[in-house]
């Protein structure tokens, strides 16, 4: 395979489907069976997961709920409540899993450390991140970048349900130009929304290559970890 370990990151709204809130139990099962497959190729795989579908912390604190901080805090616990789901569906599936928190929470996961993290990958468990970083103000993507560098991810993956990036939204655009590749130095200057600045920059400074793709068209996953050129590529220079 191209890539021995990966940090794969999905969107809270992902599990949504076609609902307008909440878990889609299908879509669950439709990821635990790309992740079995991808898996049973010998890729060790870590994920990370928002919590959009749930609650946002900066929408919470835009419509005065709460001040942004502790929006941030009510969303960490958000991807929680997504980990848990997805490591539910993943074990249904037949994989073996492990649910790290940011923020302590004994009951349900195991605190994240490091070194604890690379371990479980070794052995074959695919490994969960939630609550983010821990810290407010950082969003998913950015926890996922920096999960990806602490455990020495070969590359970041973005799972979305585009085929991968473009010159502007092909939802609302249809002539939008795709692109097979593009520089982090591109991203910034044509200012692409392929995840915040702090996670780019991060990924940028640390050499960690990302790759933006379809995570629901059956295979995908599978071929991307396999050098098929799926999605986009974001690379230095």
């Amino acid at each position: 395979m191209k890539y021995k370990r990966v940090l794969l990151k999905l969107s809270g709204e992902s599990l949504q489907g076609d609902q307008q809130y909440g878990i889609d139990p299908k879509m669950l099962e439709q990821y635990a069976l790309e992740v079995k497959k991808a898996a049973a190729l010998g890729v060790e795989i870590a994920v990370v997961i928002g919590g959009g579908n749930i609650f946002r912390g900066l929408k919470g604190a835009q419509g005065g709920v709460v001040d942004r901080a502790t929006g941030d805090y009510m969303g960490m616990l958000a991807t929680m409540i997504n980990a848990m789901a997805l490591q539910g569906a993943f074990e249904k599936a037949g994989l073996v899993t492990r649910l790290l928190s940011a923020i302590k929470m004994e009951q349900i996961s195991e605190p994240f450390i490091r070194r604890r993290a690379m371990r479980h990958l070794e052995k074959g468990r695919v490994v969960i991140f939630g609550a983010g970083t821990g810290n407010p103000y950082f969003t998913t993507d950015t926890a996922a970048s920096l999960r990806a560098v602490e455990i020495e991810a070969d590359v970041v993956i973005k799972g979305t349900r585009v085929d991968g990036i473009y010159s502007a939204d092909p939802e609302k655009v249809p002539d939008a130009k795709k692109f097979d590749s593009i520089s982090f130095k591109d991203v910034y200057d044509l200012g692409l929304e392929v995840m915040d600045l702090t996670a780019i920059t991060l990924c940028q400074e640390n050499k960690k290559p990302i790759i933006v793709f379809d995570m629901n068209k059956p295979g995908n996953f599978s071929r991307l970890l396999g050098g098929e050129a799926v999605g986009t590529l974001v690379h230095g220079e």
